[in-house]
């Protein structure tokens, strides 16, 4: 056995059950064995009491899927996507609003999930083209709304940033703001479904965006994570204030599974957020993967690293979760390897950061949530705001997936209750 063998093994079990955050390992059955096509197939179907999906043609294509092949699960979503499309459209053609709303929703919902396999390979181009029409078909949706869904760019270090600003209504009235963002492999469209669809009804103008690793700044315009995220924030905030219709005096952030570290690191240098929403917390994204100082030694090395990089690899081609949660990491950070993506995420912790965060701070963590267990209970414990809060969902509830995937209604209902009880006035209600 070669010098460092053992520690290699020790390594890729480690990553096997931890999935290095965000591996969405969902802790039933759902049609599926592997824990991160049951928790897609899941994710999928949640969005249904927002629109999003519709619960006979989620379980129709996922039976249609076999298990572990990538390309099959592609294969079916898409066909279930451009058949909703498809309809959407002779709907419309028929001068209906509702109905092809509805159907442009759904698969804009649907092209996302067939897309979310296929980052194994980041040269594939279906990895655009499949994400432009979740894009597009959404643009058609948000175009029949019934409120407005306004696509806007936000001037960010010579280029911009994508985002929708959903609004209330069109009456121009100042409101307060949520600022929501996702985190490890969302996307804007998918977060009108998970929060904004709720938030506006609750009489918030809601502003989605994307920034650095995710959505289209990365399949367009090819800029990875950055873990300083207030510098991609602040801009936001800019923007955001300029708007006629935001009281710049309420304005939130949210963030989603990985945000919940972006969002309490911009909130700790950008004062102008007036509260802040973690769900789940995130106190240090490296260290999910539990390594000891001697496999830390072991990964900084040239030989270790190569090691590290051969196991992986191979155990990438059998387990289909642990693929995904690499080629994901290595796609959106742009990481060479699999050890130079592990040695990238070490500066991403709230340590001698979480102290600076001033404002009302809402830190979300759920029962059965195995991305990163512990997590949320270690960035609460290290805020010092007056005002910080920790809320969790349980599997009594039926609540406990990560970020509550599949019980929005419940989620939306208690995380929004605290932030109307930061930010709503009594005529805004």
């Amino acid at each position: 056995m070669k010098k460092g063998s053992c520690a290699v093994n020790c390594l890729a079990c480690l990553f096997i059950i931890c999935l290095l955050a965000a591996g969405n390992v969902f802790s039933a059955e759902l049609i599926f064995k592997d824990g991160q096509y049951s928790f897609q197939t899941l994710r999928a179907l949640g969005y249904s009491v927002s629109g999003g999906a519709d619960v006979g043609e989620v379980l129709k294509t996922a039976f249609a899927i076999t298990e572990g092949d990538d390309e099959s699960w592609y294969r079916e979503w898409f066909k279930t996507a451009e058949q909703c499309e498809k309809s959407g459209d002779n709907f419309l053609a028929r001068g209906k609003t509702v109905s092809p709303r509805q159907q442009f929703f759904k698969a804009s919902n649907y092209y996302r999930t067939s897309e979310f396999f296929l980052h194994t390979n980041p040269a594939d181009p279906r990895i655009v083209s499949v994400w432009k029409k979740s894009r597009d078909t959404f643009l058609k949706g948000a175009k029949l709304a019934d409120h407005p869904v306004i696509p806007v760019t936000i001037p960010f270090e010579g280029t911009t940033l994508p985002g929708y600003l959903c609004l209330v209504d069109t009456s121009g009235a100042k409101r307060p703001l949520l600022i929501i963002q996702t985190g490890f492999d969302g996307t804007k469209e998918e977060l009108y479904f998970e929060n904004a669809f709720f938030a506006v009804k609750r009489g918030y103008n809601v502003l989605l965006f994307e920034g650095p690793g995710q959505g289209e700044v990365i399949r367009i315009q090819k800029l990875p994570f950055r873990h300083n995220w207030e510098t991609v924030v602040t801009p936001v905030v800019d923007y955001a204030v300029s708007r006629k219709e935001v009281d710049a005096e309420r304005v939130a952030l949210m963030g989603i599974s990985f945000g919940g570290y972006l969002a309490p690191r911009a909130a700790a240098f950008e004062k102008r957020i007036k509260a802040c929403i973690a769900n789940g917390g995130v106190y240090d994204f490296h260290m999910t993967a539990h390594l000891t100082e001697e496999m830390e030694k072991f990964l900084d090395t040239e030989e270790g690293a190569e090691e590290i990089d051969r196991d992986i690899y191979a155990r990438m081609k059998t387990d289909p979760s642990f693929r995904w949660v690499m080629a994901n990491g290595m796609f959106t950070f742009h990481a060479p390897s699999p050890s130079a993506w592990l040695r990238m995420t070490r500066p991403y912790t709230m340590k001698d950061v979480a102290a600076k965060i001033t404002c009302p701070i809402l830190i979300v963590d759920s029962e059965g949530d195995r991305d990163m267990p512990g997590q949320a209970a270690k960035l609460y414990n290290a805020l010092v705001s007056p005002r910080k809060e920790f809320m969790l969902f349980t599997k009594e509830e039926g609540v406990e997936e990560h970020c509550q995937t599949g019980a929005l209604l419940i989620s939306n209902a208690r995380i929004l209750d605290w932030l109307d009880d930061i930010l709503m006035k009594g005529n805004d209600r």
